[in-house]
């Protein structure tokens, strides 16, 4: 893939959602909001993480001329949540060209987080001119492959994909990584909540952009005996929710600029919004989702 097109895709732009994982549930909600506490109130001692995602540090347009500031805004929105997340994931595209200085600096940043633990995958955007070498020296300890891993807490088991390499113009995940995927569950009870991050998304939400994994349903069908399935990711630039069967799909918002919805315009290119109007282009989402309810709540919120 070349600059130029790497260069059409692009992050996110809003703030950090907070999920909640108790008894088999999977309770999402914006950092901050009143349904946060709620939530965070009638599940205490259950897991509690934030995503955050699309940073991209070192962007430099009309757009967002301050990523670092937004960045840090949505960072100091997780330190404010009122209790301390079990872990923190970033969902890639951490820097916009993949030098060595943005990496170094996303890593310092990330430092102030209040948290257990920070999980990252890699954007497209994080592996320009370097096939993610430079990602992986920085946050590739203890990964698998090209950057791909998963683990386990409170009962849940959590995947961490990387299809933003190898890819033509969808994400893509590769034999190597499907197969890890296929001895990764094998011994799994079919009771267990899975929680799936990647980049791009796993479903085709518009695949004329790259907006979608080409071999996703692969590891889909891996995972279709499970009866909860939540996959997380970013890149697209703006909230989006989508049930198929036993698995529930969410889009997360970004900290760096808006793109246009699917099929509007030229492609997904920054939009610039009127001056003083960037926080009204930037979102943060409550999400409920219950095991057995068949049903998602979901409240948009502008940034903060």
């Amino acid at each position: 893939m070349s600059r130029r097109q790497l260069l059409r895709h692009a992050g996110w732009f809003g703030a950090a959602v907070v999920l909640t994982v108790a008894d088999g549930q999977v309770i999402s909600s914006i950092a901050g909001s009143q349904d946060s506490a709620a939530a965070q109130a009638a599940h205490s001692g259950a897991l509690r993480f934030v995503q955050i995602s699309d940073s991209h540090v070192g962007f430099t347009g009309a757009a967002n001329t301050d990523v670092n500031r937004t960045f840090t805004e949505a960072l100091n929105q997780v330190n404010s949540l009122g209790f301390l997340p079990d872990f923190v994931m970033h969902s890639g595209d951490l820097t916009h060209l993949s030098t060595p200085g943005q990496f170094d600096q996303v890593k310092q940043m990330l430092t102030g987080l209040r948290t257990g633990r920070v999980f990252t995958v890699p954007g497209e955007h994080d592996s320009i001119g370097d096939a993610g070498h430079a990602y992986r020296q920085r946050f590739g300890a203890n990964t698998l492959g090209e950057g791909w891993y998963s683990f386990d807490t409170h009962g849940v088991h959590f995947i961490a994909l990387v299809n933003t390499l190898n890819m033509k113009q969808l994400g893509h995940l590769g034999t190597d990584q499907i197969d890890f995927v296929r001895k990764d569950v094998n011994g799994l009870s079919a009771d267990t909540p899975i929680v799936v991050f990647s980049h791009i998304p796993l479903f085709a939400m518009y695949p004329a952009w790259g907006w979608g994994t080409d071999d996703a349903i692969k590891v889909l069908g891996l995972l279709r005996r499970f009866s909860s399935v939540t996959c997380l990711n970013g890149h697209v630039h703006q909230l989006f929710t989508k049930t198929e069967g036993n698995v529930t799909f969410h889009s997360a918002t970004t900290t760096a600029y808006p793109l246009p919805k699917p099929g509007i315009g030229p492609g997904p290119l920054p939009q610039v919004v009127p001056a003083g109007r960037l926080k009204d282009a930037l979102g943060i989402r409550t999400v409920t989702y219950r095991k057995g309810e068949g049903g998602l709540a979901v409240t948009d919120h502008k940034l903060t």
